[in-house]
C-alpha cells in the first residue's frame, strides 16, 4: 500500500480524534522504544481481555458476539506479534504499571445499563483510533522493521474503532432509547474532550498512550 493510500485511510481516524499526538512524544519515541513495545504488547493483551469480557457479560447482543470475537482474535495474534519481534530484539519481558490513559476514561463510563455498554463501546473506539494515529506517526520515525509492523497494523486497527462505534450505535437502537444517534453523538463528544486532555497534558510516565512527557 502506497503512502498516499496510509493517509487516506488515516483521515476519517485522525478526523474522529480530537486532537493528534504531540511531536513532544514523539520526540521521545526513540528514547523509550523498549517502553513503547513492551506497553503495545500489554495494550493488546488488555484489549483482547476487554473484548472478551464484553462477550461473556453481554452474551445476549449476538452483534458483539461476532465482532468481538474477531477482535479478540486479532488483538491476541498482534500481541503475539510483538512478542516475536521483542524477542528477536533481544528484549526480554518484564512487568510494566499501567499509565493513567484508561484509568482515566474509564472513569467517564455511566453506571447504569444500557449507558455503561455504550460508553465502553465508545471508549473502546477512542482507544483504537488513537493506537491507530500513533502507529502511523510513529512508523517513518523508528526502524524500517518496526515501522513496517506499524504500517500492517493501521488496517485492523482502524477497522476496529469503526466496529466500536457501530456497536455503541447497535448498543442504543437496541435498548431502544429515545434519540440513539444524539446519545451516541454526545458520549463521542465528551469522550473526545477527556481523551484530547490525557494526551495533550503533561505526563510523568512514558506510555504508549501517555501524554507530553515531563522533563526530568
Amino acid at each position: 500500500m502506497s503512502t498516499i493510500d496510509y493517509d487516506e485511510l488515516m483521515k476519517p481516524v485522525i478526523g474522529f480524534l480530537g486532537c493528534e499526538t504531540p511531536k513532544a512524544w514523539l520526540d521521545e519515541a526513540l528514547n523509550h522504544l523498549d517502553i513503547l513495545m513492551q506497553d503495545h504488547a500489554n495494550c493488546e493483551k488488555k484489549a483482547a481481555g476487554t473484548a472478551m469480557n464484553l462477550m461473556f457479560r453481554y452474551s445476549f447482543f449476538t452483534d458483539l458476539q461476532v465482532k468481538l470475537a474477531q477482535l479478540v482474535r486479532e488483538e491476541m495474534l498482534h500481541y503475539e506479534q510483538v512478542l516475536e519481534l521483542m524477542k528477536k530484539r533481544g528484549q526480554e519481558w518484564k512487568g510494566l504499571s499501567a499509565g493513567r490513559y484508561a484509568g482515566g476514561l474509564r472513569k467517564e463510563i455511566r453506571t447504569y445499563e444500557p449507558e455503561a455498554l455504550i460508553d465502553v463501546l465508545v471508549i473502546g473506539a477512542f482507544v483504537e483510533a488513537r493506537s491507530c494515529e500513533r502507529f502511523y506517526a510513529l512508523a517513518p520515525l523508528v526502524d524500517e522493521e518496526l515501522g513496517r509492523y506499524y504500517r500492517y497494523l493501521l488496517k485492523s486497527e482502524s477497522r476496529h474503532y469503526e466496529d466500536y462505534l457501530a456497536l455503541a450505535l447497535d448498543a442504543a437502537k437496541t435498548a431502544k432509547l429515545k434519540n440513539p444517534e444524539e446519545d451516541i453523538q454526545g458520549r463521542i463528544e465528551h469522550i473526545r474532550q477527556v481523551e484530547k486532555e490525557l494526551i495533550t497534558a503533561p505526563d510523568d510516565v512514558y506510555r504508549f498512550h501517555s501524554g507530553i512527557p515531563v522533563k526530568k
